[in-house]
């Protein structure tokens, strides 16, 4: 799924929603002509993102608004750095202001985030990924934060990865029924796709690899000694993910345990946005 596929409807159902019957501060106030310009500044440090969606938020809210772009996504900024200009008409800008700003807060905090987590992983060969755990409506953006802040991008939907997890393996009546199932599943299913099971002790781990066909094993909920043990146990056959409470305390335990991928729902679930704001001036 391409951003641009989603944006356009995305920003017409936000507009609905703030604006109602209209913005009666500004029609109030401002002259509908009235030209100005405003300045997005940082008011935190972290990593930036969500430039390059904001520039096409703008432009879908008015084609004729002229976006100035001073930091990139994936930028480091501090309190008191410009990030861009918006010049045109002032009932627009301010139409756009929040939206612009609640977006790129919360894009910026998902990427601040993923950062720390990156920064702990360096020397590794493992990968911190994003999950599901996301705001409704909003992930195209949160995953594409995590991105910028140089994580990864577990499946985006339920479409794309069958994920094999405890409720499946219960309501399926084992977790070799669940795998056998998806098998048989997936060679009648008409497109490529991986299957990925999540196992909760030693013993399910044995099951799956003596039944196989499993493209990657989710090892949830175990100790980083538990995760080292199952590593070796797969010894290459298959991708590793560690999942389950895994914090910036612990991530590096479990990266030296030779997982490759360890999945953290709070990239995206219990951030803190960036503080940004806009500042307006007349041209």
């Amino acid at each position: 799924m391409k951003i641009d596929d989603y944006l356009v409807e995305f920003v017409k159902q936000a507009i609905i929603e703030d604006l109602g019957d209209g913005d009666h501060t500004s029609l109030a106030t401002i002259d509908k002509g009235a030209q100005g310009e405003a300045k997005m500044i940082a008011k935190d440090h972290g990593v930036l993102a969500g430039v390059e969606i904001v520039r096409d938020i703008i432009y879908c809210i008015d084609n004729t608004l002229a976006t100035e772009i001073l930091l990139e996504d994936g930028s480091v900024v501090k309190m008191g750095d410009i990030v861009l200009y918006i010049r045109g008409n002032i009932h627009n800008i301010l139409l756009a202001e929040r939206l612009v700003l609640n977006i790129m807060q919360r894009m910026s905090g998902i990427a601040t985030t993923t950062r720390e987590y990156v920064d702990l992983l360096k020397g590794t060969n493992t990968i911190v990924l994003d999950t599901r755990k996301t705001t409704p409506l909003l992930r195209i953006f949160e995953k594409e934060a995590v991105r910028i802040g140089g994580g990864g991008n577990h499946r985006f939907g339920l479409f794309d990865l069958i994920l094999i997890k405890d409720n499946h393996v219960d309501y399926s009546g084992g977790i070799i029924s669940a795998l056998e199932r998806a098998k048989e599943y997936r060679t009648k299913l008409h497109k490529p796709i991986e299957i990925e099971i999540e196992v909760r002790n030693m013993a399910e781990l044995r099951e799956v690899m003596g039944v196989g066909g499993a493209d990657r094993i989710m090892l949830d909920n175990f100790s980083p000694e538990d995760v080292a043990e199952a590593v070796r146990i797969i010894d290459g056959r298959c991708k590793t993910e560690a999942s389950g409470g895994i914090t910036l305390q612990t991530i590096r335990s479990y990266a030296e345990a030779g997982v490759d991928y360890i999945s953290v729902g709070a990239l995206t679930h219990s951030v803190r946005s960036l503080d940004l704001s806009l500042k307006a001036k007349f041209l």
